[in-house]
């Protein structure tokens, strides 16, 4: 990668689209639900997934289950991608993705990841 192209790569990273948003993660053996956000959730799945293989992830039950059955007992899910506007600050953008996990964590009686 040249300088000229080292520098459009920059620029394209710049100027992307931030998604924010919840997501699930669904465990099929015992219909239990994890939700989370994230403020820019492109990448969200591949992190958690490489966490739980690691074997150390913060979330004791989450990490449990995954060893007892395996990654592929689990579904990755997003709910809800927030419309937000796009020169909105982080404080808001925190805030709304607050108001919204807990608005799935009760409807789906599910536990923060």
């Amino acid at each position: 990668m040249n300088g000229t192209e080292r520098k459009a790569a920059i620029a394209a990273y710049r100027e992307r689209e931030i998604a924010t948003g919840v997501f699930a993660l669904r465990f099929a053996g015992e219909a239990r639900v994890w939700v989370g956000g994230a403020k820019e959730i492109a990448g969200t799945e591949n992190r958690l997934r490489f966490s739980l293989r690691g074997g150390a992830y913060p979330r004791p039950a989450l990490q449990r289950a995954w060893n007892a059955w395996g990654e592929a007992a689990f579904a990755f899910e997003i709910l809800e991608l927030l419309e937000l506007e796009e020169d909105v600050t982080d404080f808001v953008r925190s805030a709304r993705l607050a108001s919204r996990l807990t608005h799935w964590r009760e409807a789906l009686a599910a536990e923060p990841i």
